[in-house]
């Protein structure tokens, strides 16, 4: 898969476009236990695997902010904006998490650009992203994702 390049110059022009799809991410146990450690947080759903086969989701899964955190690599392998010198995270407008990661996913990113703003030195971009778990109908996160790049 390769990177789709969107030039700095076109992308007021891209507005309501999709920006790319990333490649697949895999979501193992060892990745949510390396984010569980990472964050501090063991919530037995995530880290214990016998209480969670016994609980609502018949196994472990991934934490919303882990799934949330895989956002910078989808879009790294998703679109590169041409003619940039810099990005930067500027935030989230909103981010809703409408199904659960089990241990064992594989996840990808689709991104779509909602505007571009001129601001000092360069533009300020709010990027839908919607990721998908494979073999499922319905997204795993929705959010809007604020990045600023940089001439």
């Amino acid at each position: 898969m390769s990177v789709k390049v969107v030039a700095f110059d076109e992308l007021a022009q891209r507005v309501g476009q999709a920006l790319g799809t990333s490649a697949w991410i895999d979501v193992d146990q060892s990745r949510i236990d390396a984010f569980a450690h990472a964050t501090g947080d063991h919530q037995w759903i995530h880290v214990d695997l016998a209480r969670a086969a016994a609980g609502p989701f018949g196994t472990t899964v991934a934490h919303g902010y882990l799934t949330l955190s895989l956002v910078p690599a989808m879009a790294a392998s998703a679109f590169e904006v041409g003619g940039s010198r810099m990005g930067v995270n500027y935030g989230l407008n909103r981010v809703r998490f409408p199904s659960p990661v089990p241990a064992g996913s594989r996840l990808r990113g689709h991104f779509k650009l909602l505007s571009c703003d001129a601001i000092e030195g360069g533009v300020q971009l709010t990027i839908e992203v919607t990721i998908e778990r494979e073999g499922s109908s319905k997204p795993v996160c929705v959010a809007e994702m604020v990045a600023r790049r940089y001439r």
